[in-house]
């Protein structure tokens, strides 16, 4: 081994720009500079007498051996990490970088408000969120944990139940007026609809009620699309028609009237149908990941969300997705 090389240090450099694709974003997720890291990689190469990557001024790629290589190093990082948090006192205060990956809407509206707190109580955590809607691999991302809707669960995952949102089934004033309100959710194909599209998979996130005990799906007809629940709102607000949306993004726009919510208790139906709500999920990919800055994370999490979204202690175990 020459001298002063980390091989450890060199593994990790190289593992995270296979995974990246190019030397720049291996440096972020490593926090140090693009030069070190092939710095890093040119030592292993030179240690091990073979070229992992091939590199032009365009792109990146795996050589055969190198390949071969990845797939006998790719365990050893989250090992190590492992092996540390095993021989660590349960209750050592929470340091080091904590990764967490989230759904857009849930990161954005709820989440990131509450991360400050939480890095304040653990001063030696250095908290770095990434929002996403597509599928997240822990591993090849380096993602401590992740935060997701059930759409989002993948078989291997560790997920626990944190939150079940109350979704909120809304339009403008202007639009009722004009087009009608709905008191049932079969009214729903007379209306223009402004859905949903799911970027893992493209479709529709289906609109789910529940009425006297049985789950269905409302009918309805798109007329407006988005990957973003957000634009979904303005599309509403300025009276594009009917939308759904989690209780934190409807919220603002009900207090100040520019939605209303329906199928609110008091409507005129005797067989009342309600929304399902949206179950959100804490996930990491093996148990042994539940580390202090993990579970610092976690019980903040429980601590801090609404009382309302609670979700009661049978449902809310640690179980593979």
């Amino acid at each position: 081994m020459p001298p002063g090389m980390n091989i450890l240090h060199s593994i990790r450099s190289f593992i995270r720009t296979a995974d990246a694709g190019s030397l720049a974003a291996a440096a972020r997720t490593l926090g140090i500079s693009a030069a070190a890291v092939g710095q890093n990689i040119a030592r292993l190469e030179a240690h091990l007498g073979v070229r992992l990557l091939n590199r032009t001024t365009r792109q990146l790629a795996l050589t055969e051996r190198g390949a071969l290589y990845l797939a006998q190093v790719r365990h050893i990082e989250r090992d190590l990490q492992r092996a540390q948090a095993a021989v660590t006192d349960p209750d050592a205060t929470p340091a080091g970088r904590l990764r967490i990956a989230s759904s857009v809407a849930f990161g954005r509206h709820v989440l990131a408000p509450l991360l400050p707190a939480l890095q304040q109580r653990y001063s030696r955590l250095e908290i770095e969120l990434l929002l996403s809607d597509r599928s997240v691999d822990h591993a090849h991302e380096a993602v401590d944990v992740s935060i997701r809707i059930e759409p989002q669960l993948e078989e291997g995952l560790v997920a626990r139940a944190i939150a079940q949102v109350p979704f909120v089934f809304c339009a403008a004033p202007a639009y009722l007026a004009t087009s009608g309100t709905p008191h049932t959710p079969e009214q729903l194909r007379e209306h223009r609809c402004l859905l949903f599209r799911y970027p893992l998979d493209g479709r529709y996130l289906r609109w789910g009620f529940v009425r006297d005990g049985l789950h269905f799906d409302a009918d309805v007809q798109p007329a407006l699309v988005s990957d973003d629940i957000d634009a979904l709102a303005a599309m509403a607000v300025k009276g594009g028609g009917i939308t759904r949306l989690a209780a934190f993004v409807a919220a603002p726009y009900l207090e100040r009237g520019e939605l209303r919510a329906l199928f609110e208790d008091g409507d005129a139906n005797d067989a009342q149908a309600a929304a399902e709500p949206m179950r959100v999920f804490l996930c990491v990919s093996d148990r042994r990941d539940l580390t202090p800055k993990v579970r610092s994370l976690l019980q903040h999490l429980l601590n801090a969300l609404p009382a309302d979204w609670r979700i009661d202690n049978k449902r809310n175990v640690v179980a593979t997705a």
